[in-house]
C-alpha cells in the first residue's frame, strides 16, 4: 500500500514543526486560528514562518529557539508551516502587509502589529549568532517586561 503524498509531507515534516512545539511555540493550523489568536494577541508574540528548506533547518528554527535564552523574551510564541498549512500561513500574512511573503521568516507582533521582522533574505546565509542578535535586540526593543 502506497502512502499518498500528503500524508508523506506530513510524516516528513513533524520533526520540522517539533522543533518549535517543543521549545514552546504554538501551532496555528488554520486561518481561523490566526484570527483568534490575532484577535486577542497582547503583549509581544514571535511568530516563525517554518518551511521545509535547509535554511530553515539549519538556521532559522535553531537561532529562533536559542533566542529564548535571551533576558528579554516575547510573551508569546506561534508558528505557521508555509507549504503545509496554506491557509494559516496566508492568513498569517495579511497581518504583515507591507511585507513581501519569505519563508522561512520571523516576525515580532506587539498586540496584532508587526515590530520587527526577519525575511528569508536575512537568514540565509547568516551566521546563527547574527540572527540571534536580531531578535535580541527587537527583544531588547519591545519585549521589556515593566
Amino acid at each position: 500500500m502506497s502512502m499518498h503524498y500528503d500524508e508523506y509531507m506530513k510524516q516528513v515534516v513533524l520533526p520540522m514543526r517539533s522543533e518549535l512545539t517543543d521549545a514552546g511555540f504554538k501551532e496555528l493550523l488554520t486561518a481561523d486560528q490566526v484570527d483568534e489568536y490575532m484577535n486577542e494577541a497582547e503583549g509581544t508574540t514571535l511568530v516563525v514562518i517554518n518551511s521545509v528548506c535547509g535554511c530553515a533547518a539549519g538556521l532559522a528554527r535553531p537561532s529562533a529557539v536559542t533566542s529564548l535564552l535571551h533576558d528579554h523574551t516575547p510573551d508569546h510564541l506561534v508558528t505557521v508551516f508555509a507549504g503545509q498549512d496554506k491557509e494559516a500561513t496566508a492568513q498569517l500574512r495579511s497581518y504583515l502587509p507591507d511585507v513581501p511573503p519569505s519563508s522561512p521568516s520571523m516576525a515580532l507582533f506587539k498586540g496584532n502589529k508587526p515590530v520587527h521582522f526577519i525575511p528569508r533574505e536575512s537568514i540565509e546565509g547568516q551566521e546563527p549568532e547574527t540572527i540571534i542578535r536580531d531578535l535580541a535586540l527587537a527583544y531588547n526593543n519591545y519585549c521589556q517586561k515593566s
